[in-house]
């Protein structure tokens, strides 16, 4: 496969990242790991459901990307095929971040109390 046609979908790929940089930023990316591979990109995060490598492919036959969670060991968890490039970020923040009760996670995480109760709520659910 040729390197510089590598590159560009691994540019590709961070182009979209960047249109929602807060959530990309949330999932603890190794900036050291981030490394173009065929057809893509991978890198390392730390988020609240998946520490390990994430590696995002293009299936160029169906324009589509692949995203698979890669475990500590090597092994791979979880492969989400058929990502449309306008959901791969949403896709990635559900497999790597996002938990049932996100907001609590985050508070209970970085010992955030707030004077609205954000965190607090006897339905399990943030209040407004």
């Amino acid at each position: 496969m040729d390197e510089e046609y590598n590159r560009e979908i691994a540019g590709y790929i961070l182009s979209i990242f960047r249109t929602n940089p807060f959530v990309v930023m949330s999932w603890g990316i190794d900036p050291k790991t981030v490394k173009t591979i065929e057809l893509g990109l991978e890198f390392h995060v730390q988020g609240f459901k998946h520490t390990g490598l994430v590696r995002v492919t293009l299936n160029e036959g169906l324009d589509l990307f692949e995203v698979s969670l890669i475990d500590e060991n090597d092994k791979i968890v979880n492969t989400i095929e058929s990502v449309f490039c306008d959901n791969l970020v949403a896709v990635i923040d559900d497999a790597v971040e996002k938990t049932d009760n996100y907001e609590k996670s985050i508070c209970e995480e970085y010992g955030i109390t707030t004077e609205s109760n954000l965190c607090e709520s006897d339905t399990g659910q943030p209040t407004q």
